[in-house]
């Protein structure tokens, strides 16, 4: 009897300690994962522009050509992935700083957004980004419905894009990629990631769209193609046919299947060829030839993790949203000169910094409610 009840006491030691030592890790892990990401602090540092631009790359680098992006050039699309951060984070302070860069510098008197801007703030483009317009504007409601200091404000900026969105950047009915408001012309394309279905369900609850515009176009995502795998790259508003690009790129791919969770139509092949690829080759190469099924390059994009793991959070996966995150951030901070970034060769673009800040933040929150 004193034998057993020893060993009953010697059990009861290791299932105490193991316990303890489990605790211990997931404190340590939740303390770590919640703490100020150090990608912040490298976009602050080492990504901001004297005027409070967001720089694309981290070399500065001369443009020579008004419609590709170079050096310190800022973006609509950082600006409005910083926002998302902010709101995310529930910053408020950051994003006033962004609405900020916003009104001042990219919005025109048009009342669009400049795509792009020179790295003193100055656009020399007339066109918008749809996407990217899509972005800001679902920013502003988020923030306009979590803050209410300046909550009429932001309601009436993003109520002015949208109007313009409306009235100019659409073609048979449908919003395109773009508008160019110096000679009027819009494409009769509009590219699938810029379908962004949250933000018009926002703009339509707050009634900046006319009824049955959010149904339209999540119609549009649920009935589009695919590959057997893949998703198409465009629809044609004109001829109503989706196109497909022979090399895909796994980050338009997984804009795409982000914005189809709103929905009913799960991208349940795309996930399982994806935790497959990474099981199998423990990454997730940047781009693949569609018709075999095969990696294109042999080069990782941080993107692709930060919305990857964005993914499996919208589809109630922690583990595979962990698995990635431990693997993203072995990526992070290899220039010891810039700790926090995302930085190769001594350089970095800077969606290569915000999406897996988003997806960081996203899986933080997410974990919380665990």
């Amino acid at each position: 009897m004193q034998i057993m009840n020893r060993k009953r006491r010697v059990w009861l030691v290791i299932l105490a300690v193991g316990i303890a030592a489990a605790w211990i890790i997931f404190i340590k892990e939740r303390f770590v994962m919640n703490e100020l990401s150090p990608t912040v602090s490298f976009v602050q540092h080492h990504m901001t522009n004297p005027n409070g631009t967001l720089g694309t790359y981290l070399k500065d680098a001369p443009s020579e050509d008004a419609d590709i992006v170079a050096g310190r050039e800022a973006l609509s699309e950082s600006l409005g992935l910083w926002m998302q951060y902010a709101v995310a984070k529930n910053d408020q302070v950051l994003f006033e700083q962004g609405y900020d860069l916003l009104t001042t510098y990219f919005l025109m008197p048009q009342n669009y957004i400049a795509w792009k801007l020179d790295a003193e703030g100055t656009s020399h483009v007339t066109t918008n980004a749809l996407g990217d317009d899509f972005r800001i504007v679902g920013a502003l409601l988020k923030a306009a419905d979590q803050w209410e200091q300046g909550r009429e404000e932001k309601l009436a900026t993003a109520s002015d894009i949208v109007r313009t969105l409306t009235q100019s950047v659409r073609n048979k009915g449908y919003y395109v990629d773009f508008h160019d408001f110096a000679n009027g012309h819009s494409p009769d394309t509009l590219s699938l990631v810029y379908v962004d279905l949250r933000a018009l369900q926002a703009m339509e609850q707050h009634e900046m769209l006319e009824p049955g515009t959010y149904a339209k176009y999540e119609s549009l995502l649920k009935s589009m193609p695919d590959d057997g795998l893949f998703y198409p790259k465009t629809f044609n508003v004109e001829t109503k046919k989706y196109t497909y690009d022979d090399t895909i790129n796994l980050i338009d791919q997984l804009i795409v299947a982000n914005h189809l969770t709103a929905t009913d139509r799960t991208p349940d092949k795309l996930i399982a060829f994806l935790k497959k690829e990474f099981n199998t080759r423990h990454r997730l190469p940047g781009q693949y030839k569609r018709s075999e099924r095969i990696p294109a390059v042999s080069y990782e994009s941080p993107s692709v993790y930060g919305l990857a793991i964005l993914l499996a959070v919208q589809s109630g996966d922690p583990k595979w949203a962990k698995q990635l995150y431990n693997h993203m951030i072995t990526m992070r901070s290899l220039d010891n000169a810039y700790p926090g970034g995302y930085v190769f060769d001594g350089n970095t673009h800077l969606f290569d910094n915000l999406f897996p800040l988003l997806g960081e933040t996203e899986l933080n929150k997410f974990l919380e409610k665990y």
